[in-house]
């Protein structure tokens, strides 16, 4: 049985994609999915779902996250990282440590930020990083994300190809949606000096470290699982059930919880230790939002 959720610390250089490729052939199984994707720039963690667990995959694509960067003030690319060609340079070595905290601050809390260009937000019905790449002008608009964390960690000043630029290791926690990329932009262009991202790293999504997921070289999937019950538990309410409510549930009924009805999911668990599912309650009653199969969950 390999349904549950992966953690994985995805290495510089391949895409989130290739990484679920990689995991497919491991598991032995076709049905993985992501709970949000990294750029083959970034390393860190990502959260894979397995089997029958990618329905959980929805309800974690929203939590919020985290991420060490390193921001290079004096240049500008098209993609707001090295990745991207350079648009303009300026130096930086002018700028003052007062004007970067006062800049920081002015990005943090909640905020109206336009994502990046090069981006996988689809315009017209295709990806905006495709468009770029044609040529086409992309205009993204606006969205509201919350920073709810934006620190510098070290400085340093140097020069990159002719250029005076200062790098600065920051840590950013964000609601998701949030373009780190686009806060080195904003950062850089609020600044007078332009900016963008040579390094990121994501750290946590909602509860889940980075020190807790798998190295994807020579992977063991199995028993790197995270078990659906424990996952839906750290998420959200729990009801436990007992074996009779755990069959009408299965069966589409609406068995009785004896809990206060509820705006968001419960995780319904049963005496076992397993994910029946993710319900709602109304008039005390469960009614199904995400059922699992008794075959592999309840096996």
């Amino acid at each position: 049985m390999n349904s549950g959720i992966l953690l994985v610390d995805k290495p510089q250089g391949i895409t989130s994609h290739d990484v679920v490729a990689r995991v497919r052939k491991a598991a032995g199984t076709r049905k993985v999915g992501h709970a949000g994707t990294l750029d083959p720039l970034a390393t860190g963690l990502l959260v894979l779902g397995l089997d029958s667990s990618t329905r959980l995959l929805t309800f974690l694509v929203g939590l919020d996250k985290t991420y060490e960067a390193t921001i290079r003030l004096g240049v500008s690319t098209a993609s707001d990282d090295c990745e991207g060609e350079v648009t303009a340079t300026a130096d930086a070595s002018g700028v003052a440590d007062a004007a970067v905290d006062a800049g920081i601050a002015d990005l943090t809390g909640p905020i109206s930020q336009v994502p990046t260009t090069v981006s996988a937000i689809k315009v017209g019905g295709r990806r905006a990083y495709d468009l770029a790449r044609e040529g086409v002008e992309v205009e993204l608009a606006a969205r509201d994300v919350v920073v709810s964390e934006f620190v510098v960690l070290d400085r340093r000043d140097g020069v990159a190809d002719g250029v005076a630029v200062r790098d600065l290791d920051v840590r950013v926690s964000c609601s998701s949606g949030t373009y780190v990329r686009a806060l080195a932009r904003d950062l850089g262009a609020a600044l007078g000096v332009g900016g963008h991202l040579t390094a990121l790293r994501r750290t946590r999504v909602g509860s889940f470290d980075v020190a807790d997921a798998a190295v994807l070289e020579g992977i063991e999937v199995a028993p790197a699982l995270l078990a659906p019950s424990a996952v839906a538990s750290s998420l959200f309410p729990v009801w436990s059930m007992t074996a009779d409510e755990a069959t009408d549930l299965g069966h589409g009924k609406r068995p009785a919880t004896g809990r206060a009805d509820t705006e968001g999911p419960v995780a319904a668990v049963t005496a076992s230790g397993d994910l029946a599912g993710l319900v709602s309650v109304r008039g005390g009653r469960a009614v199904p939002i995400v059922n699992f199969p008794t075959d592999e969950v309840r096996a």
